[in-house]
Order: structure tokens, then C-alpha cells, then sequence
């Protein structure tokens, strides 16, 4: 489910992405809302709601491995119910009359949600623990490179230079905040429910409250101040914080691609011993691992377009937009854990090419020094005629095919301005990086600082 055949081939990381199935699969699911009903049990039990040795018979058989699960598939077929079937082999497990006690007073609703929502939490926990080993990655890359001079570019053509430092330092501050927005969200989105049929407890009784807060709290979930049956804001949120995850991950990946293009070399993602980038031309070095994290996170936009439905249930409980999640919220973690092992895999082994990166500095032959020119020249000429000048000398050079500097020298305003070696200062795109590496310190200060990534 929204993941590809390459990962176990290309991701030396692929138990991130097994982790995650690991959380969704049909055995974790069955038996997360089995530990809602051991957990439910035991709590009634110790408010008297129960007898306290059926609890303890339903909690020893809430096991996935204690029901018949050939029980639960005869009455899926019968009941066509999602719910039912468990809770009719989890009786079926008990001994004695305990299994008259599962479920007592619930709602179905109660056990899916709560168990979807335990289901959340264990894949909030893969992705948190990812986005910080990405977060290493680029703290490291952004240490090593903040004086790594490289162009920048604007509307997809050169600009004027930065440092590769610089453009991960901006990536790493993305997932610092996204951290933050993960522990923002912890408290308001981990809450069980178990509020009876239409969340007004009605089947509970007086100790309908504490019985709400316990079992909540023996599932290491918050209790909610009200139902959230018809409220599924938090759904959304959760899945629109993984989207927005996605979508900093889905640029990175697209950035990377495009500065692994030949005409750029400027980095190129690991490529192992016996690695096949092509199956006819055997010089292909393809990005086949990006490549495949910007196409995971291209399909998973689908489900990011579906979560503001989720938000339209009419009335108490309408199960053709509370289905929706079944599918939505799984399928976001499941390919998000994918990006995240393909772009960790990538940026752990990244390789940074200096040379090219210089080389593209020198490929508009000194036009990209066009702005530092006209500031040198803003004193002596002021501003709007320094970059009058500048816009004519520049437009006429590259209509004429010679290089910036040829142009500067044949304008006199600017050639009585500026001398040859000032020229050759200013020229030099490797000096024109503006406050990057200063920039970069100060922002991984900042990081650190805020205790999210060390």
C-alpha cells in the first residue's frame, strides 16, 4: 500500500518502511482494538461495572494469537460488519461466561477509533524518529558546506551565488519546524473515545467519566472534553502535518534530482558496487533512489486532497465519510515512511561536487556579478544610474558573446569608475556569497538551541 518493489532492493534503511507495516497491517490492527477491549475490561472491573475474573479472562485472551481468526472471517462474511467478528471470536476465546463482559457498553466506533488512534501514535514515533536522522544528515551537510560556494538560482535560471551550506541549512530549518509541529500536535490528536453509541455515555452509567479517563490513560492516550465521534479535526490534522512533511521531503527530493542533472553535476546520490542505473545504456548513473522518494511522495498528494472530506460527517456518526480514514491515514504513514528511508538513504551518502559547483559559477561568464558590480558602482554613480549603466554594458555583452567583464571595460561611465584589478575582485563569484556562512551558524545555533535536533 503505497510503497514500491525497489525499497527492499535500493534502501540499505528499508526497516523504517517495514516498521510502518509492521503498525498497519491487519494483525497489528485486530489487535490494537483487542488492547482497547482488554484495556475497557479491566477498568470496569476495577469500578465494579464488571466482575473483576471476567476482566481478567477478556484481557489474557485479547491476544491476536488467542482468537480464531477463521471464526472472525466466517462471521465477516455474515455480518459484514468490521468490528463485530472480532469481538464474537474474542467471546468465543473466553472462558466460562466472562465473554458476556466484552464490550461492555461500547460502541464501535469506540474501539476502531481509539485503536486507528493507537495505530497513529506508533507511526508518529517512526516518523519522528526519521525526520531526526534526516535532520543529522542536513546539520551535518550544512556544517561541512556553509562555505561551499555555489550559484543560486530564481525562476530556474542562475542568480547570484550562495553556498550549498546555505540550501541545507534552509531543508534543515523546514524539519525543525515540522518537529515542532509534530510535538505541537502529540496532545491534541493521541485521545481514545469511548463515549457509547452517540457519545453521550448513556450505557455507563455514573462512573462513565472515570471509566473514560482510565481506560484512556492505561492506553497512554489524553481524554477528549467531549466526543469527537462526528469531530474528526484531529484526523485531519494529524494527516495534514504528515502532508506538509511530504511536501518539504517532495522538494527536497525534486531539488536533488535537479542538481544531479548532467548539464548541473553539481551532487549525485550513492551508487553502489554493481549498481545498474540502465538496462541498455550502461553509463547511466541514474537518481533512482530519489527519483523513487519524489514519486512515492507525488502519489501520497492523493490522499492529502482527500482529508478535508474526512471533516464532513453528518449527524452523530456517518460511516461513508468515517471509512474514508481507514484507508487515508495508513496509506499516508506507509508512504511517507517510504520518502523518508529513500531520502535519509540519500543524504547520509550524498556526494557534494565542489568542482562543478565552481565551474557553474564561471557558466554566465561574470553576468552574475551584474548586482555587486552596480552596488560598487551605486557611491560613484548612484543607484539608478549605477544599474542603468550596468543593464546596458550587461545586455550588449551578451548580445555580443564576450564576457562580463569585456562588457564592463568597453562602458565608459564604468570603466572610469572601476579599475582592471577592482574588476577582478568583484568578479569573483566565489567571494559574492553574501553572509551564507554567518547565516548558517547562527540558524544551526538557533536549532540547537531549541532542543529538537542536537
Amino acid at each position: 500500500m503505497g510503497t514500491s518493489v525497489f525499497d527492499s532492493i535500493l534502501l540499505k534503511n528499508s526497516w523504517s518502511t517495514e516498521e510502518m507495516r509492521n503498525i498497519f497491517n491487519d494483525e497489528a490492527r485486530i489487535q490494537r482494538w483487542l488492547d482497547v477491549e482488554a484495556a475497557l475490561a479491566l477498568v470496569q472491573a476495577d469500578l465494579d461495572m464488571i466482575p473483576a475474573k471476567a476482566a481478567k479472562e477478556i484481557a489474557a485472551k485479547s491476544r491476536y494469537d488467542a482468537i480464531d481468526m477463521d471464526l472472525v472471517l466466517h462471521h465477516l462474511a455474515i455480518t459484514k460488519h468490521p468490528l463485530v467478528p472480532v469481538v464474537r471470536a474474542l467471546e468465543h476465546a473466553c472462558e466460562g461466561d466472562a465473554g458476556e463482559y466484552v464490550h461492555f457498553g461500547v460502541t464501535t466506533q469506540d474501539i476502531i477509533d481509539t485503536g486507528l488512534v493507537l495505530q497513529m501514535k506508533d507511526a508518529f514515533d517512526i516518523v519522528r524518529r526519521d525526520l531526526l536522522v534526516m535532520a543529522g544528515s542536513l546539520l551535518r551537510l550544512s556544517t561541512e558546506h556553509r562555505n561551499t560556494p555555489m550559484m543560486g538560482r530564481t525562476l530556474s535560471l542562475q542568480a547570484i551565488p550562495v553556498t550549498f551550506g546555505f540550501k541545507t541549512a534552509i531543508w534543515l530549518s523546514e524539519i525543525d519546524r515540522h518537529l515542532q509541529r509534530l510535538d505541537e500536535m502529540e496532545p491534541r490528536v493521541f485521545v481514545g473515545s469511548i463515549v457509547g453509541a452517540v457519545g453521550t455515555k448513556a450505557s455507563f452509567g455514573p462512573k462513565a467519566h472515570a471509566m473514560e479517563k482510565a481506560v484512556n490513560d492505561k492506553l497512554g492516550l489524553g481524554t477528549p472534553n467531549i466526543s469527537w465521534q462526528p469531530a474528526r479535526d484531529r484526523m485531519y490534522e494529524y494527516g495534514a502535518v504528515m502532508g506538509g512533511i511530504n511536501a518539504t521531503l517532495n522538494k527536497i527530493g525534486n531539488q536533488l534530482l535537479l542538481l544531479a542533472h548532467n548539464e548541473f553535476d553539481e551532487i549525485a546520490e550513492p551508487f553502489g558496487e554493481g549498481q545498474v542505473g540502465s538496462s541498455t545504456m550502461p553509463h547511466k548513473r541514474n537518481p533512482a533512489v530519489t527519483e523513487n522518494s519524489v514519486t512515492v511522495s507525488n502519489t501520497l498528494k492523493s490522499n492529502i486532497n482527500m482529508l478535508s472530506d474526512i471533516t464532513k460527517h453528518e449527524h452523530e456518526r456517518d460511516g461513508a465519510i468515517w471509512k474514508m480514514e481507514w484507508k487515508i491515514l495508513p496509506e499516508i504513514c506507509l508512504m511517507l515512511s517510504v520518502v523518508l528511508a529513500n531520502l535519509n538513504f540519500v543524504l547520509a551518502g550524498l556526494e557534494v561536487k565542489k568542482a562543478s559547483m565552481l565551474r557553474n559559477l564561471e557558466l554566465l561568464k561574470g553576468y552574475a556579478l551584474a548586482e555587486r558590480i552596480m552596488f560598487a558602482l551605486a557611491d560613484k554613480l548612484g543607484k539608478q544610474t549605477a544599474h542603468e549603466e550596468v543593464y546596458h554594458a550587461a545586455m550588449k555583452g551578451i548580445e555580443a558573446g564576450i564576457t562580463f567583464k569585456e562588457a564592463l571595460a568597453a562602458n565608459k561611465a564604468i570603466r572610469g569608475a572601476l579599475s582592471d584589478s577592482e574588476l577582478d575582485t568583484l568578479l569573483d563569484p566565489t567571494t559574492y556569497v553574501g553572509e551564507s556562512p554567518a547565516i548558517v551558524d547562527q540558524v544551526l545555533a538557533n536549532i540547537k538551541a531549541g532542543g529538537r535536533i542536537a
